[in-house]
């Protein structure tokens, strides 16, 4: 009778171990996908401030003010 207990203890056991395991993974791979997609809309932001850096300067160039002076 206790060795049956036992059995059952250890299946259980072994059974909440796997479970738990699992439902880490899944949380694991969950976290992952969110910090790629994080990085990846980080990396899209910081290439428009680049353009509108470049925007900006080429505004503010005093070549290109000298030429909007010049067209009126």
């Amino acid at each position: 009778m206790s060795s049956r207990f036992r059995f059952l203890f250890i299946v259980f056991y072994f059974t909440t171990v796997l479970i738990l395991t699992i439902s880490l993974r899944s949380a694991n791979n969950r976290i992952f996908y969110e910090l790629c997609t994080a990085n990846t809309e980080q990396n899209q932001l910081k290439q428009q401030l680049w353009q509108k850096q470049l925007q900006l300067e080429n505004l503010i160039n005093p070549a290109a003010v000298s030429r909007y002076f010049e067209q009126d």
